[in-house]
């Protein structure tokens, strides 16, 4: 960091990585103290307000997201990286996520960076993902000793095509409760305070996530942003059926019921699942059924997202190999890979699964991504931030 009279400038880079956005870090460049990193990085991004007009933010939950990154700690890595989710609403950054779409941002910005030599046809990133104690292999594609970007792949959410970067988590199974099935069962019943039950399937592979029928919860499951954000007995109800599923699994308190939000407890997340069908995108193009292995729909911090989440997306296919789970109840599969049906069209994913004993593990699951360095240079806090407390 540099003082400048009174404001103090920070080395900053913007890149979108998948279908997020946001600023990547240096930690030698925040200070030690996790409190006062904190209080500079929601400066930087314009926190707490729902449109970040005072800083980098993008006023979304997609566009707000954070890498924290250096020199890895771990013999075998090339980069350390730390996700945080910044809060739109909150004076909080929640740091007990993680992001498979920006981890794309920080594979090729190791390539740029330097961190890991180039080499030809494919380099191999090693990411460290410290919320997660976890590896990430990022293919960063190279020729002529350059790093490609130009290229014919896309992704749905993102205009344009890139040069398709592979995207593989590693032992993702239990990544936050040591299981792929953390109650061992492959669904299991949720009672609502209210009276109403309903089963979910609840997974842990990358990100925790809890699997409901769309039609359970009296959807088609092809709904787009407005139809499922406006809808407030739909989204009460979904937030009750996540926070159940968190108590069951021990990831939220009992006595904290009536305090949780999307904001102070993002795990775990929710999803609903259905079968393939034709359905008309958020850009009013058709995905015909044929085109899809199942459709779902993902709520990132209090509403749908506008495309899929890959650390769900991976969630999603290693469900789809685990007998009984809703996942695969919708599309019973052992093929390579899976396509999922979301707002803005379909990604796909791949997964290894295999049981040993009652557990299951999930050697590599992996999807192709984009990236891009949107800009860089310096961000600027108030020099008074740093003496906050």
């Amino acid at each position: 960091m540099y003082d400048f009279g009174q404001i103090h400038k920070i080395p900053t880079v913007i890149m979108r990585g998948g279908t997020s956005k946001g600023l990547l870090l240096r930690r030698s460049d925040l200070p030690s103290d996790p409190k006062l990193r904190d209080e500079v990085i929601l400066r930087l991004y314009g926190s707490p307000d729902s449109t970040q007009i005072d800083g980098l933010g993008g006023g979304t939950s997609l566009s707000s997201k954070l890498a924290i990154v250096g020199p890895s700690l771990q013999p075998d890595a090339h980069i350390d990286y730390t996700f945080g989710q910044v809060s739109l609403e909150k004076k909080v950054i929640d740091y007990h996520v993680t992001c498979g779409n920006f981890v794309t941002a920080v594979g090729l910005y190791a390539a740029e960076e330097g961190y890991v030599p180039l080499q030809e046809p494919v380099t191999y990133v090693r990411i460290y993902n410290t919320n997660i104690n976890k590896m990430i292999v990022a293919e960063i594609p190279v020729k002529d000793g350059q790093i490609e970007y130009e290229g014919d792949f896309v992704i749905d959410g993102v205009p344009g095509s890139s040069a398709k970067i592979m995207i593989n988590f590693l032992n993702s199974g239990g990544t936050f409760t040591g299981r792929t099935l953390p109650t061992g069962h492959a669904t299991d019943r949720i009672h609502l305070q209210d009276g109403r039950q309903f089963e979910v399937s609840i997974v842990d592979c990358a990100n925790v996530v809890v699997f409901v029928r769309a039609g359970d919860v009296g959807l088609q499951g092809t709904e787009l942003q407005a139809e499922v954000n406006n809808n407030k007995g739909l989204m009460s109800t979904l937030e009750a059926i996540r926070v159940e599923a968190g108590i069951l699994i021990g990831m939220i308190q009992p006595e904290d019921r009536e305090i949780v939000s999307p904001s102070s407890h993002a795990l775990p997340k929710i999803a609903m699942i259905a079968p393939s069908q034709a359905y008309s995108t958020s850009d009013h193009r058709m995905i015909e059924e044929n085109e899809i292995d199942l459709i779902s729909r993902y709520i990132s911090m209090g509403s749908l997202h506008r495309a899929y989440a890959v650390s769900g997306a991976i969630a999603v296919a290693a469900a789809a190999k685990i007998p009984g789970t809703i996942p695969n109840e919708v599309v019973a599969t052992q093929k390579k890979g899976i396509r999922i049906g979301h707002p803005s069209g379909v990604i796909y994913v791949e997964s290894t699964v295999e049981q040993d004993g009652t557990n299951w593990i999930v050697n590599r699951a992996a999807n192709g991504r984009t990236a891009r360095r949107l800009m860089e240079g310096y961000a600027h806090v108030p020099i008074s931030v740093l003496r906050e407390k």
